[in-house]
């Protein structure tokens, strides 16, 4: 069983928690992802981690929070996810932001904002609607700039033409 850590709600805990997102969002890249990744935390404990895959498993659902949500589900034996923070190095799209009401998540905390895209606050606010049944609590640009950068790192790096290459 995973050590207990620091409680979720301090600023030191969020940022430690962004770093292991950020790690999984490097081996996203490193496999030809987009580089997104995060990590499902309760009472402490990590529940999963998840990293986008979309390209690996041919599959247009196969987010980072995606995955982490079903793997942290099956962890927990629930598909309530009661209690738990998702920690996510880009703002949650959509399908994503709506897959964290429906699996009960208390909490999201976010790196990067995605004006293009994001359902936590950015482009709509799919998490707190008050419309819906259940509201997240969000904490968003935890660690932004280095979430940021990595994201725009890989896109400038597939732009830029190689040696060689016309």
């Amino acid at each position: 069983m995973p050590a207990r850590e620091e409680p979720v709600e301090s600023v030191a805990a969020d940022e430690r928690w962004m770093g292991v997102a950020l790690t999984e969002a490097a081996a996203a890249g490193h496999a030809g992802e987009v580089p997104v990744g995060c990590v499902v935390v309760r009472d402490g404990i990590t529940l999963a981690t998840g990293r986008n895959r979309r390209q690996a498993l041919a599959d247009p659902t196969a987010h980072a929070e995606i995955l982490a949500l079903r793997a942290a589900a099956a962890a927990a034996g629930t598909w309530h996810l009661d209690g738990a923070t998702l920690y996510v190095t880009l703002e949650p799209c959509p399908m994503c932001a709506g897959a964290l009401m429906l699996a009960r998540v208390r909490r999201l905390v976010f790196g990067a904002a995605d004006p293009k895209a994001g359902a936590a606050g950015s482009l709509m606010d799919i998490v707190r609607d008050p419309r819906l049944n259940h509201r997240l609590e969000v904490t968003a640009g935890v660690r932004a700039a280095e979430c940021g950068e990595v994201l725009r790192v890989f896109f400038r790096e597939r732009r830029t033409p190689k040696p060689g290459m016309a």
